[in-house]
């Protein structure tokens, strides 16, 4: 299974990186991280949303709709789907503490990019999560100086006890084992891609990096 994560595939160079990776490697299935930002792919793709969106073709997935500008595309917004024989789950949006304890009818224009506390709840009452994709980062996970970890997906991972979770955001590769789960930090697809193989109750999944030269460096 191809992973990637943070996309930015709005910029013409880094969408021609994403979709060169879908043809070199013809996944049959992906997970995506976030800050995708294009949404007409050639192979099954299940994703959370990230802080840069196409907000109204999110919103739409979210309402259960088929927006003519996706393809191939499922949204985990708090949900859990079957990939691959594995219960892949996802809490979409970043976080914001002035919108937390909104409902999301309440939030408008750029701001339909945050989570809310119920989100997250609905998130905690999923069962039988073997990956957890998030685009924030869970504490005790990265450092720049101070930690930009949540403490919100710190939470679920204690509700979830998922094999693996999967953050986007950052831009940078870091592992580390938090609350009994193995995190990892993924760096975006310009830089490298990653392939998720195992199975959970047979020897553990396995999460490889691979470097590639796709595309460009274009600055952020």
């Amino acid at each position: 299974m191809l992973v990637l994560g943070d996309a930015h595939a709005s910029e013409p160079d880094r969408r021609e990186t994403l979709l060169e990776l879908y043809r070199t490697v013809e996944p049959d299935r992906v997970l995506q991280l976030g800050d995708l930002e294009y949404y007409d792919l050639p192979a099954p793709t299940w994703f959370v949303a990230g802080n840069n969106e196409d907000l109204d073709v999110i919103e739409a997935l979210r309402a259960g709709e088929d927006p003519p500008e996706a393809s191939d595309v499922h949204l985990l917004a708090s949900t859990v789907a079957s990939v691959d024989g594995l219960r892949v789950a996802g809490l979409s949006g970043n976080y914001a503490p002035t919108k937390y304890d909104c409902s999301r009818d309440e939030l408008e224009g750029d701001r339909r990019r945050h989570f809310t506390r119920d989100d997250v709840e609905r998130a905690a009452e999923l069962d039988d999560v073997d990956v957890l994709l998030t685009h924030e980062a869970p504490t005790g996970l990265l450092s720049y100086g101070y930690d930009p970890g949540c403490e919100h997906v710190d939470a679920l991972l204690e509700a979830l006890s998922p094999s693996l979770c999967l953050v986007g955001h950052h831009h940078r590769h870091r592992e580390a084992e938090l609350a009994g789960v193995d995190v990892v930090s993924l760096a975006p697809a310009w830089e490298r891609y990653y392939t998720l193989e195992g199975d959970v109750d047979r020897g553990g999944l396995r999460l490889e990096g691979h470097e590639h030269a796709f595309g460009t460096d274009a600055s952020d």
